[in-house]
């Protein structure tokens, strides 16, 4: 139909008022109310089917097969029940629907064919073609009734949880009641009654200022209902504390300001830290100090993991926490059992106290105690002045030759016995002994004869200058160096026995050297 400028603005200010929820939704033949956010295109029908209202009609299946049904069993429904056994019936209940095998009932010591007593009623046996999504369905066949029965158990649960928490604090106020003297009673035992009163008070009717009530149901403005604040609506939002730009950061996404947006303001006026305080306080330190302990324990190997057993880690971390408060007291006796308790009542020794006492000690020029009594002399952890083996000195107190040994019997083996002055008076015998018959070796010993060695020219060395040359023997050495040059070409004339002599002489050496091949010789490829 043709509408004017102004029923066509009316039409889209209803249109944003239904989509806000300030107006009721629109209804469709049916009486359902239609989404005020589906488009003009997808809620208008064509023309053809003649439809005098909007709505989603035209996009449903409109065609329906009559084979396919969306009825279910008749669950526990029975038809008829004999008095007596029927032939062709079950012999264990006597119902005709099922056989013996089949039958779900507690076999019977003797069947319902013999006894013709508790007759079975016979089922009722339906069948259903379902359709595709009937197939499919997992909640095909579920009776909604049932799930009242789980509600009321969490309500019967909620409702006891409520009932035992008023009962507490009605018990903790009456005995802070009770405690107090007659004399300070007056204003204070007034409040404490008011205080009861208010706690018996239902709690329904005491928080009713945190609900809101929703206008218009709608299926764009949500469902009528009550809601409770998170916050009082009075209280300046946190990303208005602080209009700096570059104060604290605030992710609008998840409506978080994880540092502090006022730093530099006092403590005691501010109510707001930031985020990051919540997660440095309280419960969420003493979580994370646990998760700290189930890493540190998973690895030194023990099996024990936060996310897997939370019951476990957290059990393993209180005992380890009672083990080291145990072991630090003990740690803590063992140090004032040793050194003393300076914040006990006892005094103190002046000699402690301020180090010094009024004792008269002489020393000598060289630091010894001439007069008064000896300092001991702290001790140490190793065994001192322990003499083994019949020795009047320790190890280590005699030195000689880069040798430890003992003063006493100048010996240098650790576990020896002691010899005493005879022993050092043998070692300097033996000693002296022993010079002598070195001297005594040095002096029979013969100078050898110093024969002059021959020079010759051999691998690896110089060519002397006055080397004399034979050439018969040269031409000789030429033609084995040639011979051996060819062998080395073709190893099957290598014969089988070979004899290898290592006397190089000069003619040798110099075959060699005239045979060579200089790899830097510009003419060495017109050599033979």
């Amino acid at each position: 139909m043709f509408k004017s400028r102004e029923d066509h603005r009316k039409q889209l200010e209803l249109e944003e008022a239904r989509k806000a929820g300030l107006a009721p939704a629109e209804v469709d033949e049916d009486g359902n109310e239609i989404n005020p956010h589906i488009p003009q295109y997808m809620s208008s029908a064509p023309w053809y089917l003649k439809a005098e209202k909007p709505g989603l009609k035209h996009q449903r299946k409109w065609k329906s097969d009559p084979n396919y049904t969306t009825s279910w069993y008749d669950r526990g429904a029975k038809l008829f029940q004999a008095s007596q056994y029927r032939k062709g019936a079950c012999t264990n209940c006597g119902a005709m629907t099922h056989d013996r095998k089949s039958c779900m009932e507690r076999p019977r010591t003797v069947g319902a064919k013999w006894t013709n007593v508790n007759i079975a009623p016979d089922e009722k046996i339906e069948s259903f073609e379902l359709d595709y999504d009937g197939k499919r369905d997992r909640w095909n066949g579920y009776d909604t009734s049932t799930y009242t029965r789980v509600i009321a158990t969490y309500e019967a649960k909620e409702e006891a949880r409520k009932k035992f928490l008023k009962e507490q604090q009605l018990k903790k106020l009456e005995e802070k009641d009770t405690e107090k003297d007659g004399e300070n009673a007056g204003s204070e035992d007034d409040e404490d009654g008011l205080k009861i009163d208010e706690a018996k008070v239902d709690e329904s009717a005491q928080m009713d200022f945190a609900k809101v009530e929703k206008r218009v149901r709608t299926t764009g403005g949500g469902s009528t209902g009550t809601v409770r604040n998170l916050r009082i609506r009075e209280d300046t939002a946190k990303y208005l504390l602080n209009l700096d730009v570059n104060s604290a950061y605030y992710d609008p996404k998840t409506r978080s300001m994880r540092e502090d947006p006022l730093p530099d303001a006092d403590p005691n006026d501010k109510f707001y830290v930031g985020d990051n305080q919540n997660r440095l306080s309280g419960q969420a330190l003493e979580f994370k100090q646990l998760n700290i302990h189930a890493w540190e324990a998973f690895d030194k190997g023990q099996d024990i993991h936060m996310q897997a057993a939370p019951s476990q880690a957290e059990l393993l971390y209180k005992s380890f926490k009672v083990k080291k408060e145990i072991l630090k007291s003990e740690h803590k006796d063992k140090i004032m059992e040793k050194y003393g308790n300076a914040a006990s009542e006892d005094t103190i020794p002046r000699e402690l106290l301020l180090g010094q006492s009024e004792r008269e000690i002489e020393y000598d020029r060289t630091g010894r105690i001439i007069k008064g009594q000896d300092v001991s002399l702290p001790k140490s952890k190793y065994e001192e002045d322990i003499f083994i083996n019949n020795h009047t000195t320790v190890w280590g107190s005699w030195w000689k030759d880069h040798q430890w040994g003992y003063k006493c019997c100048k010996q240098t083996i650790k576990n020896s016995y002691c010899t005493g002055l005879a022993g050092i008076e043998a070692a300097e015998a033996s000693a002296d002994l022993m010079k002598a018959n070195m001297a005594r070796k040095e002096a029979s010993e013969d100078v050898p004869v110093q024969h002059e060695e021959k020079r010759l020219a051999t691998w690896g060395t110089d060519v002397p200058q006055d080397l004399v040359l034979d050439k018969k023997l040269l031409e000789e050495s030429l033609k084995k160096e040639n011979a051996r040059r060819k062998e080395e070409k073709d190893e099957r004339k290598r014969k089988y026995n070979v004899k290898w002599n290592d006397e190089v002489t000069a003619e040798d050496m110099e075959a060699y050297r005239m045979k060579r091949i200089h790899h830097d010789d510009p003419m060495r490829d017109f050599l033979n």
